[in-house]
């Protein structure tokens, strides 16, 4: 799978990033379906509340007004446009999943009452004020999660540097 991260996308998690500080926070990925197995997030909603310096728990009722809002906005067309998964920061540390995380991420989708093929998990976390570090994972039911392609859309005209290692991706900010 390739998720595809655009670039206005990319600025808007970077300023929720500076704006959460030192806790965590976190919410959805929407995104669409671009062809086969390519992806684009279109848009993340974010929770600044009910987190800590080292945990976030996502709230159901917050981001639900939102979720509704993408599928009228998008038209209802499911097949291409529908919620992705979940993103949330590390602020303290590598932006790799927690057992939790990964456990989580994999109760949810092997629940039949979702209804999800698929997630994706983001984490997240800004080093020096402008570089964002992340880590992007599918979870499948019956499989193991493993490690996503998480590629700036934009990067092509973009001095973009990026950097794996493990279940990392590093894009730093255009000069």
């Amino acid at each position: 799978m390739k998720l595809l991260l655009p670039r206005s996308v990319l600025n808007r998690l970077r300023h929720d990033l500076k704006g959460g500080k030192r806790r965590e926070i976190g919410g959805l990925i929407l995104g669409e379906h671009v062809e086969g197995e390519t992806f684009r997030i279109v848009e993340l909603t974010v929770q600044k509340t009910g987190s800590s310096p080292v945990h976030f728990i996502r709230d159901p009722s917050f981001h639900q007004p939102q979720l509704d809002d993408f599928f009228a906005r998008t038209g209802n067309d499911y097949a291409r446009f529908n919620y992705m998964g979940e993103w949330h920061s590390h602020p303290s540390f590598e932006p790799l999943p927690s057992t939790e995380d990964i456990m989580s991420m994999q109760e949810i989708v092997e629940d039949s009452t979702v209804g999800v093929n698929f997630l994706v998990l983001v984490i997240a976390r800004l080093i020096r004020l402008d570089n964002i570090q992340l880590s992007a994972m599918l979870f499948q039911p019956h499989y193991p999660p493993s490690e996503i392609d998480a590629v700036l859309e934009d990067a092509a005209d973009q001095k973009v540097s990026l950097v794996r290692r493990f279940f990392r991706s590093v894009f730093n900010r255009a000069t």
